[in-house]
């Protein structure tokens, strides 16, 4: 295979200085969900560490480990995701923040904590509208009374509450943080005073101060991939970190195919839809087989030049999040299909 993921590693650090500058006072936790969005976790991870990034967002518990062996001790890893009692102990045992939007979960997390030398930190989770998880409002008063009684009890230790929005419109995402606003106090009524309180991701984050609270999750905008539909990363002073090339394996009398395809994490759909870099500037892609696809031919194609699916490389590519627009979906789908097997090539 010749396709490679070219990652930009200093455009990852002057990205991560944009978005703690735009976010502050708050502080940024760096989100690593899917591989770091399909970049690498391991050498995104060492190097948000090295840029001073002290929080990561992990999704789940299997991340949230892989992020402790590449942060070492010092960070602080929220994973909002734990499938089982194992995982509970798991995540206990690697000292891992954990997002907790249910009571029965609750429950478990507390018996599984009986016998760690510590209380596990727990960002208690509200339902604010979005439904992708979350205590629902008119269970929350129940839900916090309950966990203050845990920490009380020192079983448990309520350091964050937190939610996830919709970002959909200005409207819905200020009914949900009405929703928000409303849990925190109820919170405080039950004597839960918590050190971090968390809503807004990456887009809410640049254009809305009032939704950052204490910490921001973002993710895209670290990576340099904009949200559907809004401003350029220059526009947001941010710049793209990765490169998805493949070469031309071979030259036909209108087409030349490449070595990538539905497989490597190239949608089908964007067939004859999408355009990509060539050294002749820009071409349409057109069918995306299996493992190789097609590209409109230039003059004097040859086997072994270098065709872009999404740059930066300026040779008439666009973005991941342009590629997404051709088919309805988000920059970050775009980056995370990126097959495994695609060799990562850091810089």
């Amino acid at each position: 295979m010749t396709a490679r993921l070219h990652v930009d590693l200093s455009a990852l650090t002057a990205n991560i200085a944009r978005v703690r500058e735009t976010v502050a006072p708050a502080e940024l936790m760096l989100v690593v969900k899917d591989d770091a969005y399909g970049h690498g976790l391991e050498a995104v991870v060492q190097t948000a560490t090295t840029a001073g990034v002290t929080w990561f967002g992990a999704f789940d518990v299997r991340t949230g480990t892989a992020v402790r062996a590449a942060a070492g001790d010092a960070a602080r890893i929220f994973t909002w995701i734990a499938a089982s009692r194992d995982d509970l102990r798991t995540a206990i045992a690697a000292h891992l923040d954990l997002g907790i939007g249910d009571a029965e979960l609750l429950e478990e997390l507390a018996d599984a904590a009986s016998d760690a030398a510590g209380a596990p930190r727990v960002h208690l989770k509200i339902d604010t509208g979005l439904h992708r998880n979350g205590v629902r409002p008119e269970e929350w008063s129940t839900f916090v009374a309950r966990a203050a009684a845990l920490q009380a009890a020192g079983r448990i230790d309520v350091v964050g509450v937190w939610s996830h929005i919709a970002e959909a419109s200005d409207a819905e995402d200020d009914d949900a943080r009405a929703v928000f606003e409303r849990a925190l106090h109820e919170a405080e009524a039950v004597g839960i005073r918590p050190h971090v309180r968390h809503l807004a991701a990456s887009a809410a984050s640049f254009a809305r101060p009032e939704f950052r609270y204490d910490m921001v999750r973002v993710g895209a905008f670290c990576y340099g991939i904009r949200s559907a539909g809004g401003p350029s990363a220059d526009t947001l002073g941010l710049r793209t970190i990765a490169r998805l090339e493949a070469e031309v394996v071979a030259v036909h009398e209108e087409t030349v195919r490449i070595d990538i395809g539905a497989a490597d994490g190239l949608p089908s759909s964007l067939r004859g839809r999408a355009m990509v870099g060539t050294p002749a500037g820009a071409r349409r892609l057109g069918p995306v087989g299996g493992a190789q696809s097609l590209v409109d031919a230039w003059t004097g194609a040859a086997v072994g030049d270098v065709v872009t699916i999404y740059g930066p490389g300026g040779s008439g590519e666009g973005t991941a999040t342009d590629l997404a627009e051709v088919i309805g979906t988000i920059g970050e789908e775009i980056a995370v299909r990126v097959s495994p097997l695609i060799a990562r090539v850091y810089t």
